[in-house]
């Protein structure tokens, strides 16, 4: 915890990447809680070099490479703070020098349900030249797969028919807290990330929600992977598609990486949860008259970062949600809004925020519907400047007032994190 009164937030990841300071009245008691590995060092090429030469659990990228024709990498979409851009002149080489020529490499977005990118977006995540020498393509949730049977959960497996094409599967995701899975990154890059519609809707509507009433199963929720039911699905999809090998990033608080784990998915994935577990950590006090919530990360998926100020606020108490999202927030087949009182399969309306007084959006960015929207309207309010900010604070907090700040709210969870895979 740090006392501050001028407090600075990362915004706009992939738009400049800046700060954005917050100001408070010097009577107030503002403290910052970073997370816990917010200012460890970027990884050098020395680090980067031998995480890539000693996979854990499965051959390196280039023993892979021998004796293949064609070769695909998948990456995550612009909802994840990783840069494959960062690794792709080690993964290229390895494949080069091993008989995989450039005119057999190419490179597929993992939407899952997400919505479809366009050239910015891949020139963000892999870099101008990755664009302009391979074919990049977004998946396709609803066609263009290859059906490869059941899980043991009864999940139908059918995933993208590009990535099946391949003698040769590479991925490159990062690993950051999650409400379903626990920790993202490891095997979800393959479902929901170049999985079917009917893939994703099995897995989530038939695994995920197969609690009591069609809820949540109980194994799974934030920081929680060992045991989790979701994850275990996730897995078997993975090692039904044939995914050769994973790199998995952990990140800092300004989106540099800080952790790279690589190998075979299950095994790289839970020694990077380990690692992630320690960085994304944050302590978290409660009985907070306020609380800021900044998404650097996640803007495009800001409603993520209510989670840890639910946790920290008052009862009756206002949150507010820093979302800098140019492009607004990612449209989603499942869980999005698509009319008025229409959504995905998984969409239940308008959420009520627990014990929250006041949830005040502040981004120049507004956007009346479909994504935002989070809480009844009468209690929500859109501010695009951050002294009209202060000036609505101070009309609802009078006298001494207790505010705490989580520079990347939307991937911070309480210490200590859940359990991590066995």
């Amino acid at each position: 915890m740090i006392n501050e009164k001028t407090v600075d937030v990362p915004i706009l990841l992939w738009y400049g990447d800046k700060k954005q300071p917050l100001n408070f009245p010097a009577d107030w008691d503002v403290s910052l809680y970073p997370m816990n590995g917010d200012k460890l060092p970027t990884l050098t090429d020395q680090q980067i070099r031998m995480a890539l030469a000693n996979p854990i659990g499965s051959k390196t990228i280039g023993q892979l490479a021998r004796n293949k024709r064609e070769a695909v990498v998948v990456i995550d979409d612009m909802t994840r703070g990783t840069k494959p851009s960062l690794l792709l002149p080690y993964v290229l080489k390895e494949l080069n020098d091993n008989g995989i020529s450039n005119d057999h490499i190419r490179f597929i977005m993992a939407l899952g349900a997400h919505g479809t990118q366009n050239r910015m977006d891949f020139a963000k995540k892999l870099g101008e030249e990755i664009v302009q020498q391979f074919p990049c393509w977004n998946h396709n949730i609803t066609g263009n797969v290859e059906y490869l049977g059941e899980t043991s959960h009864g999940t139908p497996v059918e995933i993208n028919g590009e990535f099946m094409s391949c003698d040769l599967r590479i991925a490159i995701g990062g690993i950051v807290p999650h409400p379903m899975a626990g920790f993202g990154g490891g095997s979800k890059i393959i479902v929901p990330g170049v999985s079917s519609l009917r893939t994703i809707l099995g897995n989530h509507l038939n695994v995920y929600l197969s609690g009591p009433g069609k809820t949540p199963h109980p194994s799974t929720g934030w920081s929680k992977t060992d045991g989790n039911i979701l994850v275990e699905d996730n897995n078997e999809i993975a090692k039904m598609s044939g995914l050769d090998v994973k790199a998995d990033l952990v990140l800092n608080g300004a989106a540099q990486p800080v952790g790279l784990f690589v190998g075979n998915t299950q095994d790289e994935h839970r020694e990077g949860v380990k690692f992630g577990s320690k960085v994304y950590s944050t302590e978290t006090p409660v009985g907070f008259d306020v609380v800021i919530a900044n998404n650097y990360f996640k803007s495009n998926e800001a409603s993520l970062a209510t989670a840890i100020a639910l946790d920290t606020v008052k009862e009756g108490g206002t949150v507010v949600l820093v979302s800098f999202a140019p492009d607004g927030q990612m449209p989603h087949y499942v869980v999005g809004k698509w009319g008025k009182e229409l959504g995905g399969a998984m969409y239940r309306g308008l959420p009520t925020l627990r014990k929250l007084g006041k949830l005040i959006i502040y981004s120049p960015y507004k956007q009346k519907d479909p994504s935002l929207p989070m809480e009844d309207p009468e209690k929500t309010l859109w501010l695009k400047d951050w002294r009209e900010v202060l000036e609505e604070l101070r009309k609802i907090h009078q006298g001494k007032t207790r505010v705490a700040v989580y520079p990347n709210a939307e991937v911070q969870r309480p210490a200590p994190l859940g359990q991590t895979t066995r």
